[in-house]
């Protein structure tokens, strides 16, 4: 299944609400300011794409491969907010911009900017 910027956000969002303890929709629609109802139809399609499952009181649980994802477009987002910063954008338009990026970046320029974020530290 090929993720789409939306699913994306999802999955980051509840990979960062379950660093802070169990994640539930309504823990997700509050985040990012969603109605219930589109939580409900993302998080069916990302169990169906075999992104996450959830248990028997609601909890939604990132499976290995949702993990692998959440964790790479957070850590993407990371490495542009730094990046950005580091030029002198303030944190929240640093942090909005990188939002944008996250999804269309190629492997080979964040690979790029990661090397010049370490060497600039």
């Amino acid at each position: 299944m090929n993720l789409h910027e939306s699913a994306e956000m999802y999955l980051e969002t509840i990979y960062v609400l379950s660093q802070r303890g169990a994640v539930r929709s309504i823990d997700v629609a509050e985040e990012m300011g969603y109605s219930k109802p589109s939580v409900s139809r993302a998080v069916g399609l990302l169990k169906k794409g075999g992104y996450l499952t959830v248990d028997g009181v609601g909890n939604l649980i990132l499976t290995d491969m949702g993990e692998e994802k959440a964790k790479s477009v957070f850590e993407c987002h990371t490495v542009l907010t730094e990046f950005l910063t580091k030029l002198g954008v303030s944190d929240e338009t640093a942090s909005d911009d990188a939002c944008k990026i996250e999804h269309v970046i190629s492997a080979e320029t964040l690979d790029a900017i990661k090397k010049f974020t370490e060497s600039n530290r």
